[in-house]
C-alpha cells in the first residue's frame, strides 16, 4: 500500500503492464541539460555514481528502472525538457494520466511512457521541500538543503546523496536494498553514517540497519 492518500479512479495496472526500457543516467542528463531547478538520479542507480561508475557496463548490479528526484514545484521545467514522453501518475498499484490534478496533488511518482519504444524510460519523483530544502515525506522533521542532498559525478552526473537513498530504501529492505547498503557502506563517512542512523531512528524506529550504520565511539 501507499503511504500517501490514493485518490478515486485510476487504471488498475500487472506487472505485464508496465514494460521498461529505462534510461540511463547519462542519458536523462543529456535531456535535462539547462534545466535550471535542483534534480538528481535517485534509487540504486544514485548508489551505482556514488560508487563511481561512469557508464552502464559499471553498474554493480542491474537496474529495471531510472528514478530521478525533483521538488515537487519544480516538476514543470523537467516535464517541458520532456515533450515526447506522456507522464502518468502512479500509486497504490493504479495509474491516472497527468492531467487528473488531484492524483498529481496526493501522489508523487510520475512514470515517463515513450511511445516510439512502447515503454516507461524514467520515474520523476515530486518530493516535498520548502523553497530550496528537501523535506522528507515520510517524516517531514527530516530537512536538508538540496546543496546536500545532491551531488554530482565527475562527468556532471547530478544524483542523491547515498544516506537519502538508503534512508527510502530502508521501508522495503528487499534483496537489491540490502545489497546497495552493503555495497556502500564502507563508503560512507561517519558523517554520512550518522545522519543516516539518526534518520532511521525518526522515519523507522527500531530499523535493523541503524546499528549497522551508527558510528561506533
Amino acid at each position: 500500500m501507499s503511504d500517501e492518500e490514493v485518490p478515486p479512479g485510476g487504471r488498475v495496472v500487472t506487472e505485464a503492464d508496465i514494460p521498461w526500457a529505462a534510461w540511463t543516467p547519462w542519458e536523462v542528463a543529456e535531456r535535462l541539460r539547462g534545466v535550471d531547478v535542483p534534480w538528481g538520479v535517485a534509487g540504486g542507480w544514485a548508489v551505482d555514481l556514488f560508487l563511481g561508475a561512469r557508464g552502464p557496463d559499471d553498474a554493480t548490479r542491474d537496474h529495471e528502472d531510472l528514478e530521478i528526484v525533483v521538488p515537487a514545484g519544480s516538476f514543470g521545467p523537467v516535464r517541458a525538457a520532456l515533450p515526447d514522453l506522456a507522464f502518468h501518475v502512479v500509486g497504490d498499484g493504479r495509474v491516472w494520466p497527468e492531467d487528473d490534478e488531484r492524483a498529481m496533488a496526493l501522489l508523487h511518482q510520475t512514470w515517463g511512457w515513450d511511445a516510439a519504444a512502447q515503454a516507461y524510460v524514467l520515474d520523476v519523483f515530486r518530493e516535498p521541500h520548502d523553497g530550496g530544502t528537501w523535506v522528507c515525506r515520510r517524516d517531514t522533521t527530516l530537512r536538508r538543503p538540496y546543496a546536500e542532498v545532491l551531488d554530482r559525478t565527475a562527468d556532471g552526473v547530478p544524483y542523491v546523496v547515498p544516506e537519502v537513498v538508503l534512508l527510502f530504501k530502508a521501508k522495503a529492505a528487499r534483496e537489491k536494498d540490502e545489497a546497495d547498503l552493503a555495497a556502500t557502506l564502507p563508503r560512507l563517512s561517519v558523517a554520512r553514517r550518522a545522519w543516516l542512523a539518526a534518520a532511521l531512528d525518526r522515519a523507522h524506529p527500531g530499523h535493523p540497519w541503524a546499528d549497522r550504520v551508527r558510528p561506533r565511539g
